[in-house]
């Protein structure tokens, strides 16, 4: 669901992961019509970032 929420919304995905200073920022790169590619890749590779941490947090078992 998140990975549809940062193709289509980028900007929105940014405050589902806790990054609203980040989501701000895109908001304004998506507000041009050349923005939004990079937008959109911006935020899928943010995705995956915090799925990378949550994985590892995951396996340290919260010892962080």
């Amino acid at each position: 669901m998140r990975l549809i929420l940062a193709i289509f919304l980028p900007w929105l995905q940014f405050f589902t992961i806790g990054r609203p200073f980040a989501g701000i920022i895109c908001l304004t790169l998506q507000c041009t019509l050349v923005g939004w590619i990079p937008a959109a890749m911006w935020s899928v590779y943010a995705l995956s970032q915090y799925k990378t941490d949550q994985k590892i947090r995951n396996a340290l078992g919260g010892r962080q």
